[in-house]
């Protein structure tokens, strides 16, 4: 599967029609109410330019956009550069994205029973990216042993790279918690826009490896 595939939600229509957003009504029932088209940012940002509290009040919503990063599109675009895995007296370990395999095809390794957390880094540009997501589906022999999926936010373009940095845990312990594992890291927004699907294997041991 392609990694920046689009994958339209079923009631949006792109290239500039009007979106539809699903509500219910008093008694319950859905329906579905047109908001209108998406528009580039840039051409939001030109909109009543002249009107002054307009103008500031826009300041306010959007922030510190970089009019360098605004495309003629309206969609937004995602990059995730790169993961970080940073555990307590170990050097951080960066790896780029997509991940790169060593000689056994793991991306990474961790130790049984260590404390961990990840770190993302990535960059939007075009527009604003609305409720970007990710999830974290783990396997290890074929069961799935972790389905996480995690809020990052609504993010304006800009030049500098944004920073997630998640919750420190533990890898499983014991001799049963060796051994490789699959995965699947997906980031997708509210719109149902995918801007990274890749899978990966990796590895815990009894010992951090002495490369890494």
């Amino acid at each position: 599967m392609d990694d920046n595939k689009v994958k339209d939600n079923e009631h949006e229509k792109h290239d500039g029609a009007d979106i539809e957003e699903e509500e219910e009504d008093e008694e319950g029932h859905k329906r579905f109410v047109v908001l209108g088209p998406q528009v580039p940012l840039k051409e939001q940002l030109e909109l009543d330019k002249d009107d002054e509290s307009l103008r500031r009040w826009k300041e306010q919503l959007l922030g510190q956009v970089d009019t360098e990063q605004l495309g003629e599109t309206a969609e937004p675009e995602v990059k995730v550069l790169n993961l970080t895995i940073l555990s307590p007296g170990r050097p951080d370990l960066v790896l780029p994205i997509p991940f790169q395999a060593d000689d056994k095809g793991y991306a990474f390794t961790l130790k049984d029973g260590s404390l961990y957390s990840f770190r993302f880094s990535f960059t939007v540009s075009n527009n604003i990216v609305s409720g970007l997501k990710y999830t974290n589906t783990v396997w290890k022999t074929g069961v799935r042993v972790e389905n996480k999926k995690m809020m990052l936010g609504t993010f304006s373009p800009q030049l500098e790279p944004y920073v997630y940095e998640g919750e420190e845990e533990t890898t499983p312990a014991g001799i049963f918690a060796r051994g490789s594992y699959s995965a699947k890291l997906r980031f997708f927004d509210d719109d149902g826009k995918c801007y990274l699907e890749t899978s990966y294997y990796f590895e815990i041991r009894k010992e951090w490896p002495a490369t890494q």
